[in-house]
């Protein structure tokens, strides 16, 4: 299938920092890629948005979610292990981007079922190398798993 008439892809990005996701959204939108990129700020609307409840009743489901652990209301940690135990939720592909390099976060998230852990950079143009390596990666080299 070729890439211009292939579905978009849809992205839930789950980060409290407006600035990282003002940053993804734009390094999104100058990809080459279809997609769409939706966001929310924590834990509880994430769960909302993929249980399409309330606001988000007509939510489409993600293809792919980008999750930040250090999140308020309930930490990135609980939420991909809240995830990864969803029947309905598990299949769908999460890439933890966070600004932590502890040891015990990465082996927590893989152990949790993280698909990849990414530490975000600190600096502009490094980050917005990171979204384009995510978007070439999990948006054009990996088969994504049919929604249901």
């Amino acid at each position: 299938m070729d890439i211009n008439t292939a579905r978009p892809v849809e992205i839930l990005l789950i980060d409290d920092s407006p600035s990282d996701t003002d940053l993804t959204v734009e390094a999104f939108k100058n990809g080459r890629i279809a997609n769409r990129l939706f966001s929310v700020a924590d834990s509880v609307e994430a769960m909302a948005y993929l249980r399409q409840q309330g606001e988000y009743k007509n939510a489409p489901r993600p293809d792919l979610i980008m999750l930040d652990l250090n999140l308020p209301k309930k930490d990135g940690r609980q939420l991909l292990a809240e995830l990864k135990n969803d029947p309905d939720l598990k299949l769908i592909p999460v890439i933890v981007l966070t600004t932590s390099r502890a040891d015990e976060d990465i082996l927590k998230s893989y152990e949790y079922q993280a698909n990849c852990f990414i530490t975000k950079p600190v600096d502009f143009k490094s980050f917005i190398e990171i979204i384009k390596a995510i978007e070439n990666f999990w948006l054009v080299v990996v088969t994504l798993p049919p929604r249901r």
